[in-house]
């Protein structure tokens, strides 16, 4: 591959970690990115959940949790950047007259595929009191790679990549999702060395 090719956005894609990934973190993580620019890459742990559940986090925001369906679910620790902060990862919300390009809440970012990842208060706000978006994952924290840094990672044998499927995001049980994502490949564990990829 030629270094004038264009450059590869896996934006809306799985990072599924290789198993020779020894990292305390990212050890068996799958991470969705949120952004891939040649700026850099933005990505949220899907599959690695905190102590506190929802109804703790709520709690802790001073927001009752209305909805019975969230109350028992995990919070998930997103990756190590900004982790007192709150990132909610959502199916797409429209207002009844906006185009899809005009998010609801105050700080949303769109991303292509049709997911949106929301950091203001407003969406906690909805989501407890039933109006909001009904498929939610919230983490605290992010994963974030600075220009180049996930590429070179790639290059090295980190991680497999393919597109999301947000089912896996909302509908599978925790613990099935890194084995799930890696079907979405064609692939189980057990084919993955952990010295894949180095002679």
């Amino acid at each position: 591959m030629s270094s004038d090719s264009a450059p590869i956005n896996l934006t809306n894609h799985f990072l599924i970690a290789m198993p020779g990934l020894q990292d305390p973190l990212f050890g068996q993580s799958v991470v969705y990115l949120c952004e891939h620019s040649p700026r850099g890459a933005l990505g949220l742990v899907i599959n690695k959940p905190c102590e506190i559940n929802l109804k703790g986090l709520f709690d802790k925001v001073e927001l009752p949790l209305t909805r019975p369906d969230l109350q028992a679910a995990p919070v998930f620790y997103g990756g190590p950047v900004q982790t007192e902060r709150g990132f909610v990862l959502h199916e797409a919300t429209f207002a009844d007259d906006k185009q899809p390009e005009q998010p609801v809440y105050t700080s949303t970012m769109i991303i292509p595929g049709g997911l949106e990842m929301t950091t203001s208060r407003d969406v906690l706000e909805a989501i407890s009191t039933g109006s909001g978006p009904r498929k939610v994952l919230i983490s605290l924290g992010y994963a974030a790679w600075g220009e180049g840094q996930l590429e070179s990672e790639l290059s090295e044998n980190s991680w497999l990549t393919v597109e999301a499927d947000a089912r896996l995001i909302f509908e599978t049980p925790v613990a099935e999702r890194y084995t799930q994502a890696l079907k979405l490949l064609g692939l189980e564990p057990w084919m993955l060395a952990p010295d894949a990829g180095h002679a």
